[in-house]
């Protein structure tokens, strides 16, 4: 049926001045987490145990795939423990089956999303989790967006979207007939649409663009009045051409990815209105939160989660308390701007002015914002605190402003899949930081086309400039549960085959065989959380954003492009957040107590043209800070800004004096060329925290304790597409001081994340807060560095004299005790802290040694009797020379584990003086190294050479290579409907291999 209704349905203008609406993100944020929901470490303790065996709330997640209901409670807590005794932190329960073409095969009557099966399974997953102490996150609902049964599409509650009909008349003629139906007809279910508006203008081309018919906002006239049963008459004046336009709005429909997940199916939730998070918080407390399920959820304090914003309509999304919400918002009427913003398939249909159509988009977006801030994620993370729990979400896909969001979020969430760069991390942490809140996480991992031939490595390589960017939980994409009805080997996968391709990656667990070295993954995963969950986050300036997407790509003039490569950081803000708390100014600082920006960088919006807009009410916030003493640039014509939204009368005006103070203080710089930034910001006497000589690839980020400094740095890409690739970094980087570490003796420590081991830095220098030292990252690798009191780590070398400057190779702390190290004999020089310098001799070296010959020994995986059997077939092998298993006949199709086993002769006159390293050379996929018997430490899989030391000896030695592969090349024969179009990979050991030896002499105090 059609509707006719000349008001919206839903709240009314009052109802929305009752929930405060206009008082945007600072009421938002409602009440805080339950007790004990953040996970952060505010001082170092006093010993490295804290890093060493990092905590599980720190360690990694998975991503847990379930087919729906269709689980058994004893294979789901064997799953739990396979994720444990791997040393992971948790998994985030998601019904997700992209693979499954035939959903009836699983039955979603009886085992669906939310039915008993269901419920039995997530208590066996939260049971189990609790014994091993792991923390089990909920989907609000099955895939995403999120939905749940029993809504229809015509309900309140239900996903909304705002389309429109129009009809073109030439001048003078006359139009009688039915009112212009939607140009697309409605989704199945949707049985109701009511009519918004009609609405006539005039066609102007000079505003017209490719995709959009030009209007004359000035003509536009409403003609709802006139309809009448559900037809009208009009006739065009006779000046040019025009258009009647109808506005309906309607359910949308929509369905969340891949169902049906249950029965009824569940339906997309309006995302803007109380109704639809009723509906959400409805279903959880009458169908599944019994009393068992309530308890378990207390007690776990685990997190809701909802998946990226991905709302899919015709037209435009709506809700029908929009109307008087953006009234509210801007005092405006909101149905003479529609023209302007209705939208066909993701396409504008019509334009005004462009400036006007720009700033009409900025202010409907902005309702939107609010609405979406204040009664979705403000009113599930609320009700998530009532039941002990938090909530953690992808507060992106929609036009909003994700970076206010993620300051209302408890956890925001961002992705490696979707986000085309740091920046669009830096605008979560921006949200997260200034809220005050500790864990920005990241589903990390996804490639597409990527199923079973993900490998660690491309794993590390895409996160590392993530967590210099503000990561600091990571949950990984992820983990499939066993099987399902009519899967194939290795068993189910959420995601393979995915329309007859392998599909997104990637499926971890036992299934792999690089399972068995995931532990020394998990761990080091866990040690670079545990730095970046302590204490307070570091960034060097806040980039003011006048709208604020994310998931775009888009950067920051200079910072960037230039500034990030010379050691700056920065963080993106949205106009919300200046009204936080933390929104203040110490000593120069913005957010003294959180993020301590040192300066405000603001330009133009660069989702609208870079225009130089700023609202007048964030100009006035501008202009306290910077009368507050807060160093603040900007780049471009501010002194003749607009507002980005539409503006009142004489509200330009009164921009423009706003800026003008602001433009005349001592501490504002106003430059119009972005190669100026760095300039402005020297000459406001702002420096950055880390800091080298010549651009580089080295990304960081930094936390402070009331013990220490840690900066995490890393030698990345700032987006996986840059090219060429990263190349290895070796040079001289100065680390500020601050924090806790200002007063007394500072030294600093560098924290090996694959292993755990934390040692005093040897060699350094120290002038003015700042002390020096050097960095040598291959691609992708990284280290973490803290600056800190002697002694701090439990180490032995308390404030002994360091070495500021050398000719040997290394230099080192060894037992407590200044060493030099070098592969060649001599006689080197060091020239102590305290002035002095000393001469230090090594005596004679062995040559490295390259092995000649190999046995190896194969765990080739095949298809077992069963989809989630295995069949091991041993192979063995005598090599000459490293190959990849695909170039070696017998191994050509094989995938699983390798063991290559040599020997290597070292001279009796081997001392203790005399150790060696092991460079594996290239690698794939996981390796660990075991020499004479003893495993050496965890090898760091973005630079595969390991100390050995301590376990070789003079004579023969025994060294054993175990690499673990992918399953794909065994895939394309086993599968090839499915893998056979992918080329054979490049696996095992294929080196060179050589073992380094080295000499080693204490120098003298």
């Amino acid at each position: 049926m059609q509707e006719l209704v000349s008001q919206p349905g839903g709240m009314s203008r009052r109802a929305i001045l009752a929930t405060g609406l206009a008082a945007g993100v600072v009421a938002a944020l409602g009440s805080g987490p339950p007790a004990g929901a953040a996970s952060a470490a505010d001082a170092t303790g006093a010993t490295a145990g804290w890093f060493a065996d990092p905590a599980r709330a720190v360690r990694p997640r998975f991503r847990w795939w379930w087919p729906d209901g269709l689980v058994d409670p004893d294979e789901i807590a064997r799953e739990i423990d396979q994720m444990a005794d791997a040393g992971f932190g948790g998994a985030e329960i998601a019904a997700v089956h992209h693979s499954v073409k035939d959903k009836s095969v699983l039955d979603t009557a009886h085992h669906g999303w939310g039915s008993r099966p269901w419920r039995e399974g997530v208590e066996a997953a939260l049971r189990r989790a609790a014994r091993r102490g792991l923390t089990v996150d909920l989907t609000l609902g099955p895939s995403w967006p999120v939905a749940v049964p029993g809504v229809t599409p015509d309900d309140d509650a239900a996903a909304k979207e705002l389309v429109h009909g129009r009809v073109s008349l030439a001048g003078g003629t006359t139009y009688e007939g039915p009112v212009p139906p939607p140009v697309h007809a409605s989704a199945a279910g949707v049985t109701r649409q009511r009519l918004l508006a009609v609405q006539a203008a005039r066609v102007e081309t000079a505003y017209s663009t490719r995709r959009e018919t030009g209007l004359d906002p000035t003509s536009v006239r409403d003609l709802t009045a006139t309809v009448v049963d559900g037809s009208l008459t009009w006739t065009a004046p006779e000046d040019g051409s025009w258009v009647l336009i109808s506005f309906w709005w309607r359910g949308s429909g929509q369905q969340p990815e891949s169902g049906p997940h249950s029965a009824p199916a569940a339906l997309v939730v309006d995302h803007l209105s109380p109704a639809g998070t009723e509906a959400v918080t409805g279903f959880w407390e009458r169908q599944l939160l019994t009393p068992s399920l309530r308890g378990l959820l207390r007690a776990a304090g685990g997190a809701f989660f909802e998946d990226s914003v991905e709302l899919e309509t015709d037209g435009l999304t709506w809700t029908p308390s929009l109307p008087d919400a953006f009234e509210e918002h801007t005092g405006r009427p909101l149905l003479p701007y529609l023209p302007a913003l209705v939208l066909d398939n993701g396409n504008q249909v019509f334009a005004y002015e462009a400036q006007l159509t720009r700033q009409i988009r900025h202010d409907f977006w902005g309702t939107v914002s609010r609405l979406f801030n204040r009664h979705h994620l403000g009113a599930l993370r609320d009700w998530a605190h009532t039941l002990g729990m938090t909530l953690r979400s992808q507060p992106y896909g929609l036009q909003t402003d994700a970076i206010a969001s993620a300051a209302v979020l408890d956890v925001a969430e961002g992705e490696s899949l979707g986000f085309k760069n740091l920046d669009d991390y830096r605008s979560l942490a921006g949200g997260r930081d200034m809220a005050g809140h500790t864990v920005l996480s990241c589903e990390a991992g996804a490639y597409n086309g990527s199923a079973y031939s993900t490998t660690w490595d491309r794993f590390l390589r895409t996160m590392g400039g993530a967590y210099a960017a503000g990561v600091n939980q990571t949950v990984i994409h992820g983990f499939s549960y066993a099987t399902a009805p009519g899967v194939s080997w290795p068993g189910f996968a959420a995601f393979s085959p995915y329309n007859g391709t392998p599909g997104y990656g990637e499926s971890w667990g036992p299934r792999q065989p690089t399972w068995q070295h995931t532990p020394d993954i998990s761990a080091y995963l866990g040690r670079v959380h545990a730095v970046l969950q302590s204490g307070t986050a570091r960034a060097d300036v806040a980039v003011f954003r006048q709208t604020g997407y994310t998931a775009t790509g888009i950067g920051a003039s200079w910072f960037t492009a230039t500034g990030v490569p010379l050691g700056w950081t920065h963080q993106f803000l949205s106009g919300p957040l200046l009204d936080l708390p933390s929104a203040t100014v110490r000593d120069g600082r913005l957010a003294p107590d959180g993020p301590a920006y040192k300066a405000l960088f603001v330009e133009g919006d660069f989702f609208h043209g870079s225009t130089p807009t700023l609202a007048l009410a964030d100009a006035r916030r501008l202009l306290r800070l910077a009368e507050a003493g807060l160093p603040v640039v900007l780049l471009g014509a501010f002194d003749q800004a607009l507002t980005p939204g539409v503006p009142d009368e004489d509200e330009t005006d009164r921009l423009r004096a706003v800026l003008a103070r602001l433009l005349s203080l001592p501490n504002v710089v106003r430059v119009t060329d972005k190669a100026a930034v760095g300039d402005a910001l020297d000459r406001l006497g702002v420096r950055p925290d880390v800091r080298h000589a010549t651009a580089s690839t080295l990304l960081n980020a930094h936390r402070v304790t009331r013990d220490a400094d840690f900066y995490y740095l890393c030698n990345g890409k700032h987006a996986e597409t840059v090219k060429p690739p990263v190349a290895a970094i070796d040079h001289e980087v100065t680390l500020r001081r601050t924090g806790g570490t200002r007063a007394g003796t500072t030294v600093p420590y560098r924290l090996d994340p694959w292993t755990g081991e934390v040692m005093r830095i040897a060699r350094y220098t120290e002038a003015d807060g700042e002390i020096t030292v050097r960095v040598a990252l291959q691609p992708g690798q990284a280290t973490i560095i803290a600056l800190g009191r002697p002694g701090l780590f439990g180490d032995r070398t308390g404030a002994r004299p360091h070495a500021v400057d050398t000719d040997a190779p290394e230099v080192l702390f060894v037992d407590g005790r200044l060493t030099v190290r070098s592969r060649t004999a001599g006689t080197y020089t060091t020239r102590l802290s305290q002035g002095r310098t000393r001469t230090t001799t090594i005596p004679p070296v062995p040559a490295p040694v390259t092995p000649d010959r190999w046995q190896l020994e194969v765990e080739d995986w095949h298809p077992g009797a069963a989809p989630t059997r295995t069949e091991r077939v041993r192979r063995t092998l005598t090599l000459d020379t490293l190959l990849p298993w695909s170039r070696i006949p017998d191994l050509a199709d094989s995938a699983g584990i390798g063991r290559y086993r040599t020997t290597i002769d070292l001279p009796p006159e081997w001392t203790s003086s005399h150790g060696a390293l092991l460079d594996l050379g290239q690698v794939a996929d996981t390796v660990r190294v075991r020499v004479n018997g003893s495993w050496a430490p965890p090898v760091d899989r973005l630079r595969p050479v390991v100390d050995v030391g301590t376990l070789v000896r003079g004579g023969r030695n025994v060294i054993e290579v175990e690499v673990a592969t992918p399953l794909v090349n065994r895939l394309r024969v086993t599968q090839p409907a499915v893998f056979g179009t992918t080329s054979r990979q490049e696996y095992g050991l294929v080196g060179p291999v050589r073992l380094v030896p080295y000499g080693q002499a204490v120098v003298a105090d």
